[in-house]
């Protein structure tokens, strides 16, 4: 019986046995590995719909069709990229475990993707953002901490929202974080997030925790673990009363900028983004050529 389940599932047993693979030896986070099995789920559809039910049946035209489907339903370029990449994985993966013969991803070409620089706040903007929290409540003493934290230390969200009650050392002024890939990193934490974060964790987190427990040091209203959609509505519904439109990761490219604008080594933004690669934080140094021709333009009287 589970033979004859795994025969006739044998692509979708395929892909989860990547994706086991990507979470268990890879320690690939276990948002990545959602991400993986969303796209390739979806490939798999299209396959089945194709009359490919195994992997060892997969051509190179196969994929190619289905990017051009994926490209007439209108995805994004930057959504292409991602689902290639994730085909790729899958197709290496096997190649190497001799299920394929070869690698029939191999030629595949990527659409280019469009340099976009980050969104990012002035100084002056930031500084008017972190005034706006009600700290004569919880949820604004929480608001408060978690801007300042996220500002003040580059954080990603999904670093933001997985901190303990135990990561912050306010006596040495540091915090741990895991951030891609389950890579710990050490960063230092200024004094005006020190100080937030200490009203949130004295006067209100005890608060919103109701007596229940958890070790998730920001939480929500009821008491659990806030989420990466609920800090995502805060940070938006607080970009609206300073006129402009958040994201999430606004803070991080923003933090990096300034570090930038004011002197900060490349190197040193590097580190402490935690960021694998230089070529990543070279973005940094784009934007901020960037502004300053705009600057040059607007006031230059020969420009």
């Amino acid at each position: 019986m589970a033979a004859d389940k795994r025969q006739n599932n044998d692509l979708q047993w395929d892909i989860e046995h990547y994706l086991q693979y990507l979470a268990l030896e890879r320690s690939l986070a276990e948002n990545s590995v959602a991400a993986y099995r969303y796209d390739l789920q979806a490939f798999a559809g299209f396959l089945a719909a194709n009359g490919c039910a195994k992997l060892e049946q997969l051509t190179s035209e196969l994929i190619g069709d289905y990017l051009f489907f994926v490209r007439a339903a209108g995805k994004s370029v930057a959504t292409q990229r991602r689902q290639l990449a994730a085909i790729r994985g899958l197709c290496r993966f096997f190649s190497g475990e001799k299920k394929l013969r070869k690698d029939v991803s191999l030629n595949m070409q990527s659409p280019k993707l469009a340099r976009l620089l980050p969104q990012v706040l002035t100084q002056e903007q930031v500084s008017r953002l972190l005034e706006l929290p009600d700290t004569s409540k919880p949820l604004g003493m929480r608001d408060k901490a978690m801007l300042e934290i996220i500002y003040g230390c580059g954080l990603r969200v999904s670093e933001l929202i997985n901190l303990t009650d135990h990561d912050i050392n306010r006596e040495l002024g540091y915090l741990v974080c895991v951030g891609k890939g389950s890579k710990m990193r050490v960063t230092p934490v200024g004094r005006a997030a020190l100080d937030a974060f200490a009203v949130y964790r004295e006067q209100a987190r005890p608060l919103l925790l109701r007596g229940g427990a958890t070790d998730k040091l920001f939480l929500n209203n009821r008491g659990g673990g806030l989420t990466r959609q609920g800090f995502w509505k805060i940070i938006k519904a607080y970009g609206q009363r300073i006129g402009v439109d958040l994201y999430p990761h606004t803070m991080r490219h923003s933090v990096a900028t300034h570090l930038l604008e004011n002197g900060a080594d490349l190197r040193i933004v590097q580190e402490f983004l935690g960021h694998s690669s230089i070529a990543t934080t070279q973005i940094y140094t784009h934007l901020e050529k960037s502004r300053l021709l705009g600057i040059y333009r607007q006031y230059h009287p020969r420009a």
